[in-house]
Formats: structure tokens, sequence, C-alpha cells
């Protein structure tokens, strides 16, 4: 099971979109995935149409990990519904604000194995995507405790370089003093304006900071980004040519990250 933190320290980078994006193309290439909303706000919960019954979100589990089913209180997103499809499970670990209570600098390394023991249960997935909270605090750092890779998200503007360049030092350190085998899984360029000046001058500079961790392909900017998510419809569902478009770049995205079929062969096996 790949587990992948998709994190910023910087907010507005559109983290969320992403993550939304990659779960996406995980569903139509019929990979097992849940997507885990450890950010507050919970607008990955809401962008994947869940319809929440009566699942216990993520910060409620987290509080009682050792003891907390993970797997009986994932909600399905709703996004197979709306696309006619059936097959391979989009899940979602419900988000909701009581998981702030986790979000502090000082969390004991106890507390920062939380979401791996709740992990350790889960066995029906192929991929998780865990959505992190814009921040350096307890929540992303036992994001990390729980993953394999680190998937970084920037916009190439001034701001948002010099945070993905604090991220990678901050990874550095996160990785020897707690997860030595934790991977960069790369960066990331999200909402590129092709036309802009400023945006090609910070890509040129992020391909000389950050060489071959600088993913293929770069996202471009989506004019109606904010309709799909609000309509909880996922990218590949949604009419018309630029969302195809976004569509296949994530696509791409999720092949350069990961072997696909290799998730989808694990699993069959099951």
């Amino acid at each position: 099971m790949q587990v992948v933190s998709i994190s910023s320290l910087k907010g507005g980078v559109g983290k969320t979109s992403v993550t939304l994006g990659l779960a996406s193309a995980a569903l139509a290439a019929g990979i097992p995935t849940l997507v885990v909303d450890l950010d507050p706000h919970a607008d990955a919960t809401r962008g994947l149409g869940v319809d929440r019954g009566d699942q216990t979100d993520i910060g409620r589990l987290l509080k009682d990990s050792r003891r907390g089913d993970l797997t009986a209180n994932t909600a399905p997103s709703g996004w197979a519904a709306t696309a006619g499809r059936q097959g391979p499970a989009l899940d979602v670990a419900v988000g909701s604000g009581t998981s702030a209570t986790f979000d502090r600098p000082d969390l004991s390394t106890r507390d920062l194995k939380r979401l791996s023991t709740l992990l350790s249960r889960v066995d029906r997935y192929s991929l998780v995507l865990i959505d992190c909270p814009p921040s350096l605090n307890g929540l992303t750092r036992m994001a990390w405790s729980a993953s394999n890779q680190v998937l970084l998200v920037a916009e190439p503007a001034l701001f948002s370089v010099a945070g993905t360049e604090r991220a990678m030092r901050a990874l550095d350190v996160f990785r020897s003093e707690f997860a030595p085998g934790l991977r960069t899984a790369g960066i990331v360029a999200n909402r590129v304006r092709p036309a802009s000046n400023e945006h090609a001058f910070r890509l040129k500079e992020m391909r000389r900071m950050f060489g071959d961790l600088l993913l293929d392909p770069t996202i471009p900017e989506q004019a109606n980004w904010q309709q799909i998510q609000g309509a909880a419809h996922s990218v590949h569902s949604w009419p018309g040519d630029a969302a195809r478009q976004a569509a296949g770049y994530f696509d791409e995205l999720l092949g350069n990250l990961f072997d696909s079929g290799r998730l989808r062969s694990r699993a069959s096996r099951r």
C-alpha cells in the first residue's frame, strides 16, 4: 500500500485540488484508493461528494487510535455515482474541525504514530492520499510519519517557491529524526499560467533549485476548477475540452508518480 502525503507549507497553492485530481485519476485507472482528509477545513471531503452518514470523522478516530476502526468509518466518494462507474473503491476518511486538536507544534512521538496505527489495520486499498493542512504542525508531521512518500505542491510564485524550499529542509530534518525511509515523491507546480512571464521565470528557478524533483507535467490554471469542485464532481467526469485536458495532466502525473499498472494488479490479487 502506497501512502502519500500531499503537502505545502503555504496555503492557496491548490494542494487539495492536486489531491482531488490524483484521486480522480486513480478512480479512472481502477486503483482502490483512500483519501484521508487531515485538513481541519475538510475541503477534500466536500469536493469528493461525501455523504457522511454515521461515520466517525478522522479527528475522533485519531483520539482513540488504538481502538479506532478506520475501515469501518470510511465514506464512499460520490464521484463513482455521478460518473456512472462501478468498480474499485474511492473512499474517504472524513475530515472535520476536530482534527485541529492535534495541529500543534508540540506533539509527542507517541502522538505522531496515531495515523500510522489506524492505517496499519487497513488493507483494502492500493493507494492512500493524505490531504495535509498547509503548515508544519502536528497533523502534517503525523501524516509524514504514516507515509511512504511526500508530494509537495507549489505555485510558480516567489513566496510559494520559498515555502517549498523550507518544506524540503523540514523534510530532511524530519527524515533524520523520525522517518529514515520517507521519500520525497517530488514537487508539483500547480496553477501555472503559460502566458505569464513571472511564472515562466519561477519555473526555471524551480528547475534550477529542485532539479528532477520538479515533476512533469506541470498543472495549468483551470478556469472552471472551482465549479467542478463545487459540484463535487471528478475532473474526469466533467464535460468539455478543458476538463478533459486537465484530466490528462493528472493521469500523466499519477503515472509518473507510481506504476499504476502495478497498483491495479496488486489490488486484483486480493
